[in-house]
């Protein structure tokens, strides 16, 4: 089978490689739909890994199950987990299941960016969600990063009486507007160095929208009738974004760090300041299995509207240019790699 193999952001190769074979308690998907992630381009954070097979926004249709696998059969439609944590661990039963050891250890083999993956058995146990009829293969690759959004905004504890201030419009920035809205946050403000995303979260409902260049304090008043940000969701690694963020926030307001710079970028903290007007700072990894019902949930019954983010849709062998157009952040969008797609 074809995969598209990660050596770095610039150096993505489609190779043959063994089709999985599949144990007992195992589960082979045949990839329908595999959504490039943002961190996926993220060289920092993946090229130590390299070479390796990434995509973990997976959909696709289940075409061989183990023999002691019960309550899937083949044909089926689904969408399939990376990560599961074990639910018994002590972070688990407190609540943080993306702190859990096993979800940071378990994976799909390959990657989503493959013809076909295997799914291990606890994977099968935990990591499985099955998509109703009127949820497509590629709304089904929004799952995962929804329910990343879905999780920080719970843990914020957003509100409709917030003024919510998204830092990045790019794919998750733009999640985290259209749930805010959902939930009816009464002012929304967003800032990118794109223009084109800025358009694009203007059409998606944002109350306002600054190049991260212009934007200031003044603005950011004169947008919300003269006050900060309750709630700001940083989806930017620049350390502008942080700067911007610790001068936005109102006393007792929530500061979540939704992205984050390399490990070598050191972001000031104005402690005292912090201390003094009682400011929260989160941090949000991933989702936890409820988190994913959840956002399955809210995608089947079109009351988060996913597949208008989709700017482009590539065969398995285009996704070279598929991990180009997303490092590039210009024009693009959600980009998915749909490996039944004719290469052009």
């Amino acid at each position: 089978m074809k995969v598209a193999v990660y050596y770095r952001n610039d150096d993505v190769r489609v190779e043959k490689v063994a089709i999985p074979k599949i144990g007992d308690s195992e589960i082979l998907i045949k990839v329908k739909a595999s959504g490039i992630c943002g961190s996926d381009v993220m060289e920092w954070y993946r090229i130590k890994k390299a070479p390796v097979v990434l995509g973990h926004e997976v959909t696709g249709e289940i075409v061989e199950v183990g023999k002691k696998v019960e309550g899937y059969k083949i044909g089926e439609r689904v969408f399939a987990s990376h990560h599961v944590p074990c639910d018994t661990c002590h972070y688990c039963l407190a609540g943080h299941h993306t702190a859990c050891p096993t979800l940071h250890s378990t994976n799909f083999d390959p990657g989503g960016f493959a013809e076909f993956i295997r799914l291990p058995e606890i994977n099968v146990k935990k990591g499985i969600l099955k998509l109703p009829q009127n949820v497509s293969y590629e709304e089904g690759t929004f799952i995962e990063p929804l329910a990343c959004v879905l999780r920080a905004q719970r843990l914020a504890k957003v509100n409709s009486e917030d003024t919510v201030l998204i830092i990045g419009s790019g794919v998750s920035g733009l999640l985290h507007l259209k749930l805010a809205r959902y939930a009816g946050v009464k002012k929304i403000i967003t800032t990118d160095i794109n223009p084109s995303r800025l358009e694009a979260a203007k059409k998606f409902g944002a109350d306002s929208a600054f190049l991260a260049s212009d934007y200031s304090l003044e603005k950011l008043k004169k947008a919300t009738n003269g006050s900060l940000a309750t709630k700001i969701f940083i989806c930017a690694g620049a350390l502008s974004a942080f700067e911007q963020a610790f001068a936005s926030i109102d006393n007792g307001g929530t500061i979540v760090f939704f992205a984050t710079p390399p490990p070598e970028i050191k972001v000031p903290l104005p402690a005292a300041e912090i201390w003094r007007r009682e400011i929260t700072l989160l941090t949000s990894y991933g989702a936890s299995p409820a988190d994913l019902k959840a956002s399955l949930k809210l995608i089947a019954k079109k009351e988060i509207i996913v597949k208008d983010l989709i700017t482009h849709r590539l065969s398995l062998d285009n996704t070279p240019l598929g991990f180009k157009l997303v490092a590039e952040g210009k024009d693009s969008l959600k980009v998915i790699i749909m490996p039944e797609i004719l290469s052009s």
